[in-house]
């Protein structure tokens, strides 16, 4: 959707459309025990042409799994910040294409399996941030500028001893991969803190900002997991990618920078009255060689390197039912970087989510997050710290359309050589599944 020719962008039909849609939903008793009419068929299937008119099963027969879907934010800088005009709002929006394949059923090549994700976002402007926010960790972490699609992920993987031991080599994203017993095992995962399409908004609140992960370009993972509760995860990915390529001329006609990560957790099931409360606790670090300036003289250093932390802990589950996920979750982060040559050396975060809070909205989730990321007093940013705190409400209005309210409060931003007054932004995010 683009910008109208008059200039405003189309936000308020949008909600309005996400209120009626919300008053049928409701009609048609999403929440209940679920009638055959069709009506009521078309709220609770899981995307919006039903697997795109049954292709999705013919394929899936076949080991092609296809998938798309939307999502749309508008955020709005109330106070504070660069500026509060009229003009401070954004509208942004992107989408996603995926294609996985099983090869064993294509074409009987064992344990052998591929990803292809494909991206398009919009508009130009990449949110409000640099416009209006000003925050040096981000307020939109789903805002990518204006691309058609571009293919950010292609990859094949080879599995070995029941997939305890798995090869991945391709054009790949570091942030996201594998799982060990369901949580989220590479690299700086977690449960409740991962996806800007339907979690947090916020930057610091969807990756550790001291990592300095690479666009997604050329690279290898090796994950091991012998046992259920622990795994370990080695990855190696082009330092200077830049995803709007295939990755090979950075790969193989620039330099040799490659960034190494290395990250092992462990997944425990706690026992708890109503069930088994899953955790992870996840430690790591990186190795970028680089050549970056020190702060303290104009010499070159290429080994800068730091370490993290990562923990999500489920403390109250709703039942004992292993598939309902209903309950409190905890998580936290906290990173280093040399402060040798970083602007951002320390950060730490905190939150929590509650899944199912309001009668008959099992599926609705209430989260609340805290990041601060804490600055070089050698660098060139005036302030000493940043801090964000983002408190979103992930509303299921039908089983393919989703919407999320959000307020953000940036203490200190930290984007500008200017001194700002701290943030408040507003924001709606949508989230279709095609």
């Amino acid at each position: 959707m683009r910008k109208s020719r008059t200039g405003f962008y189309p936000i308020p039909p949008l909600c309005i459309g996400m209120f009626f849609l919300m008053t049928a939903a409701g009609t048609c008793g999403a929440e209940e025990a679920a009638s055959q009419d069709p009506e009521t068929e078309f709220w609770q299937r899981e995307s919006l042409t039903d697997g795109f008119f049954g292709l999705n099963e013919r394929l899936n027969n076949q080991g092609i799994d296809l998938s798309l879907s939307a999502t749309q934010v508008y955020q709005q800088n109330l106070r504070g910040g660069l500026s509060t005009h009229r003009q401070s709002g954004r509208y942004t929006g992107s989408y996603d294409l995926e294609i996985s394949a099983d090869w064993d059923k294509l074409a009987g090549l064992e344990n052998i399996r591929s990803y292809l994700r494909g991206e398009g976002s919009w508009p130009r402007a990449e949110g409000i941030n640099e416009a209006s926010g000003g925050s040096f960790l981000g307020v939109n972490d789903d805002a990518g500028g204006a691309r058609s699609m571009d293919i950010t992920e292609f990859w094949f993987e080879k599995s070995w001893l029941e997939e305890s031991l798995i090869l991945r080599l391709g054009k790949i994203d570091l942030t996201c991969g594998f799982q060990c017993s369901n949580c989220p095992a590479n690299f700086d995962g977690s449960v409740y803190a991962g996806d800007e399409t339907t979690q947090f908004l916020n930057s610091a609140l969807v990756n550790n900002p001291t990592i300095p992960f690479p666009d997604n370009g050329l690279g290898a993972v090796l994950y091991a997991s012998p046992v259920e509760w622990w795994y370990a995860a080695f990855g190696a990915a082009d330092a200077q990618a830049d995803v709007r390529e295939t990755g090979l001329r950075t790969a193989f006609h620039a330099e040799d920078y490659f960034l190494y990560l290395l990250e092992t957790g462990l997944t425990p099931s706690l026992s708890g009255p109503s069930g088994p409360l899953q955790g992870a606790y996840r430690i790591g670090c990186w190795f970028d060689p680089q050549d970056k300036q020190r702060f303290a003289s104009e010499s070159i250093k290429r080994d800068d390197m730091g370490f993290y932390l990562s923990v999500c802990q489920c403390v109250f589950r709703e039942n004992g039912d292993p598939e309902d996920t209903q309950g409190l979750g905890l998580f936290s982060r906290y990173g280093w970087a040399d402060s040798d040559v970083n602007e951002l050396t320390n950060f730490w975060s905190a939150g929590t989510q509650y899944q199912g809070l309001l009668p008959h909205r099992d599926e609705d989730v209430l989260a609340v997050g805290v990041a601060q990321g804490i600055f070089n007093n050698r660098g060139e940013i005036p302030e000493d710290a940043e801090t964000a705190l983002e408190v979103y409400y992930h509303l299921k209005v039908t089983g393919w359309m989703h919407l999320s309210p959000s307020v953000q409060y940036i203490a200190n931003p930290a984007g500008s050589e200017n001194d700002l007054q701290d943030a408040v932004v507003l924001g709606m995010r949508m989230q279709a599944a095609f």
